[in-house]
């Protein structure tokens, strides 16, 4: 049965066999009482069933590992797990955008009418604690080092350029400011959650505005030359007021 390529397993109980016999299904009227009085007893038949079940599972369990051998399940697991966590996170990142955007637009003063030349600006909430401050500026003090391996920088790059393709380069203090089309605000907020887990010395901040996302990135003094090779040189430099 070992060499057999496929084989089909019936399951039924002991008591339904029985039953089977005693209808005249199997055995003729004339051997069905010393069937069941001698090698169809109810105890004989549960064991050939537990045994049959797990030498069908056996069978199962090779099937399985010589599928998984031959097919390479794992790279493809893998490669949809990366793709999951990388769409989670594009989602998470989108989300505090839009959380933060929520919040912006409470802050917002109660007007009847539309806005005119006497609204001021809704400038970002500040802390007036020095611990907050320090908090929310890291990226000063964070030494320029990258945890990517190699392989792991190269892909980053490529992916920065391809979502970075025709942006607007603007330098601004301590950084660059990039101009894109609001359709790439997912893909922008996911790359840079992720690059601030590998190079906590970057500052990213995202700026929705109608049609198009800003992205402001900023770096220390000894990230400046990391920050030029990453994300290209400004298109024209920054306006002084």
């Amino acid at each position: 049965m070992r060499r057999a390529d496929q084989i089909e397993l019936v399951d039924m109980s002991a008591e339904a066999l029985r039953r089977r016999m005693v209808h005249g299904n199997i055995y003729p009227p004339e051997k069905i009482d010393a069937a069941l009085a001698s090698f169809f007893r109810a105890g004989n038949l549960t064991a050939l069933r537990e045994i049959a079940l797990l030498w069908a599972a056996d069978r199962v369990e090779e099937a399985l590992l010589r599928y998984r051998h031959e097919a390479d399940l794992r790279p493809r697991i893998a490669a949809r797990l990366a793709r999951a966590e990388q769409r989670a996170a594009e989602l998470e990142a989108f989300t505090a955008c839009l959380r933060d955007e929520l919040e912006r637009l409470d802050a917002l003063p109660d007007r009847e009418d539309r806005c005119d030349a006497e609204c001021e600006p809704l400038a970002p909430p500040t802390s007036n604690t020095g611990t907050a401050g320090q908090e929310g500026e890291r990226w000063r003090t964070a030494a320029v080092a990258c945890s990517l391996t190699r392989d792991g920088l190269a892909e980053r790059t490529t992916q920065w350029h391809q979502v970075l393709d025709g942006a607007t380069r603007i330098g601004i203090p301590d950084g660059l400011r990039l101009t894109l089309p609001a359709e790439r605000t997912t893909a922008v907020a996911s790359l840079a959650a992720a690059e601030q887990r590998c190079c906590p010395f970057f500052d990213f901040r995202l700026h929705l505005d109608g049609p198009a996302v800003h992205l402001e990135v900023r770096a220390g003094h000894d990230g400046m030359r990391v920050l030029a090779d990453l994300f290209g040189p400004t298109d024209r430099a920054p306006t002084t007021p």
